[in-house]
């Protein structure tokens, strides 16, 4: 995206920009060079094609090429434009979070389904990260009462940051391990997780744009993937008021052995499917 005689216009920068990714092994080339140019350009992917043919400024170049050149490094286009769409929230995210996925959404599905009949339920969601889940959660149901907990202090920061954004108020934020920091907050309804479920080993062999750039605190479940599960369902086994549910997300090829994990301790167990169809999300009552 050199200066030349030609006039650099959207839909050039746009051309180009696609083909470089493209070259650079990008996945989604063309989708990353929209949502990038369109960011830059502080306006949405239909606006940035209503004006294909407008001209750039010099200015308007310099902050299209910051996007390029830090995607070109396999940086994550969230946290290039410092946003991302989960649910019905607006987020803020950056490198102190995991990006929120499409896949997590289902554990959102699944526990507005189950919360459904029940009146002012209290819910935790472990592992809050970005507040993604519990603040969905929260939206939908302001007359729960949600716990968001986290390991990391920065990841609720961020989170604070989304409550505020999002206009939710009834999420009380805790930070700990776990449940351990929910001594006073008890007869849970139901507790909702997205925990690190990446086999240790795996985390390395990650595509780089999340190995190099998430934080692995919220991506390393242990030795074979499952060691923060385990203590959240013994923990939650005794925290759950009873016929309480927990629903957490795992690895597509961790269904059988989360499923005996659950067993167990809980009295019914069910392993849901996300939308491609993989087992995505556990879901134990008990």
């Amino acid at each position: 995206m050199s200066a030349d005689d030609e006039t650099w216009t959207l839909r050039r920068v746009l051309r180009w920009t696609a083909s470089f990714f493209e070259q650079k092994g990008i996945e989604n080339p063309r989708l990353d060079a929209e949502l990038l140019i369109a960011g830059a350009q502080g306006v949405d992917r239909v606006r940035l094609y209503m004006e294909l043919d407008k001209p750039l400024s010099p200015d308007e170049l310099t902050a299209i090429r910051a996007h390029v050149k830090r995607r070109a490094q396999n940086e994550p286009v969230a946290y290039i434009l410092g946003q991302k769409a989960f649910w019905n929230l607006d987020l803020a995210v950056d490198a102190r979070v995991l990006v929120p996925r499409p896949d997590t959404e289902r554990l959102v599905e699944l526990a507005l389904s189950r919360l459904k009949p029940m009146a002012a339920p209290i819910v935790v969601d472990v592992g809050t990260g970005s507040g993604c889940v519990a603040l969905a959660i929260a939206k939908d149901r302001p007359d729960a009462q949600v716990h968001a907990v986290d390991l990391s202090a920065e990841a609720l920061a961020v989170a604070r940051v989304n409550a505020e954004r999002n206009a939710v108020t009834n999420v009380v934020f805790h930070e700990g391990d776990l449940l351990t920091s929910l001594a006073d907050v008890t007869e849970l309804d139901l507790i909702v997780s997205n925990p690190p479920y990446i086999a240790s080993a795996e985390v390395d062999r990650l595509m780089v744009d999340v190995r190099a750039f998430e934080p692995r605190l919220a991506l390393d479940g242990g030795a074979d993937g499952l060691a923060v599960i385990r203590r959240l369902v013994d923990q939650a086994a005794r925290r759950l008021a009873p016929g309480g549910g927990l629903l957490f997300e795992i690895g597509f090829d961790q269904g059988p052995a989360a499923h005996a994990l659950c067993a167990a301790q809980f009295h019914a167990v069910a392993v849901h499917s996300d939308y491609a169809g993989h087992d995505r999300v556990v879901e134990a009552t008990l």
